[in-house]
């Protein structure tokens, strides 16, 4: 690259995005537990909708996404024009942030968020600005003060990754409410299905112009692999936001598998239970070793240590016994882990392990 050919300002300044660690160098068979899947994956009914699609490989997918979009109103209730759907709810984000936000502008989240929001901010001029959580749980005060007339978007994830904490309604409520006109508030709802009878914030968004709903298929749909969200808000926000997404954002497998397991509720339902009993359980596990949590929402818990080097060498130590979870020093917690809630079985191999990592027989 030479010295007069340059990206736009803000990209160079972009810390590139590391997921969750799937391998351990020389060992076969491990137990994932880094990012947050569905350890049950996708529902049957998905999976065929999936296999079906094979049939029309050949054809150009739909462009307006009509058939997911009303799938999706007639289970949450909503109005299937006001739907945009993307490659993740990561998508979403980056339209909003190009939409919205760009020199000069600011774009605000909380210090332990997902760190989608700083690097979609940098993606276009915009500045970051990170605010201090209380606790390790959103703080809108602190929110509301670090806003000003160059706040355009104010990103909350609700419950939040990687803390599985979450505010309330009325807190949410009061957020939106107190935001500088200019400004949009997006409820990051990826984990929103974990938490019984929470839809999002769907109320508040409804009464008001000024908030925006993002949703994924990648966690309790177990749909990951496939890269499928979806965002909901005003019309005139969505309107904007259909201008700039590309007319074949997303394919025709992606579209029917998406729109087969939103419609499968049961299985949803099943699979909310099931995490809700294994993360009580290895959370109470974990804090009988020593090692404590806040209470989480989502279906990950952010195990606490003493200090880093206890978290690191206890991250080396269970990727020995084939347990790979996730290190979150980039997430400002170094002195902690974050584990997926899997199946019966991984918790319980994981909760074994940090015993003998503590020296607790």
């Amino acid at each position: 690259m030479t010295d007069a050919i340059r990206p736009q300002p803000g990209i160079l300044d972009i810390a590139l995005y590391e997921g969750g660690k799937a391998h351990v160098a020389g060992m076969t068979n491990v137990v994932k537990l880094s990012s947050n899947e569905n350890p049950f994956g996708p529902s049957d009914r998905a999976k065929e909708a999936f296999q079906r699609s094979v049939h029309s490989l050949h054809r150009y997918p739909s462009t307006d996404h009509a058939s997911l979009r009303e799938a999706i109103a007639e289970v949450h209730g909503l109005d299937a024009g006001r739907v945009i759907c993307g490659v993740g709810s990561d998508e979403i984000i980056t339209f909003l942030c190009q939409a919205y936000a760009g020199p000069k502008d600011e774009v605000v989240f909380t210090e332990h968020g997902f760190l989608m929001y700083r690097i979609s901010a940098l993606a276009v001029g915009a500045t970051p600005v990170e605010v201090p959580e209380r606790e390790r749980t959103t703080d809108v005060d602190a929110i509301l003060a670090a806003c000003n007339r160059r706040t355009k978007l104010v990103f909350i994830a609700n419950p939040n990754n990687p803390t599985g904490t979450m505010i309330s309604l009325a807190d949410i409520e009061r957020l939106a409410d107190g935001l500088p006109r200019q400004a949009i508030l997006v409820l990051d709802g990826a984990y929103a299905e974990y938490v019984e009878g929470y839809d999002g914030g769907l109320a508040i968004l409804e009464a008001r112009t000024n908030v925006v709903m993002t949703r994924t298929f990648s966690k309790i749909y177990g749909l990951g692999g496939l890269r499928i969200g979806w965002g909901y808000g005003p019309r005139a926000i969505i309107d904007v936001l259909n201008r700039i997404r590309g007319p074949f954002n997303l394919s025709s497998t992606q579209l029917e598998a998406a729109e087969a397991a939103v419609r499968d509720q049961d299985f949803v339902n099943r699979c909310r239970a099931e995490n809700a009993r294994m993360r009580h359980w290895l959370s109470e596990a974990l804090a009988e070793l020593g090692v404590p949590s806040d209470t989480s929402m989502a279906n990950f818990v952010l195990a606490r240590f003493s200090s880093e080097d206890e978290a690191v060498a206890c991250d080396a130590f269970l990727q020995q016994q084939g347990l790979i979870v996730r290190r979150v020093a980039g997430y400002k917690l170094p002195h902690c882990l974050r584990i997926t809630v899997g199946d019966e079985a991984s918790c319980r191999r994981v909760a074994h392990a940090v015993a003998q990592f503590k020296g607790v027989k």
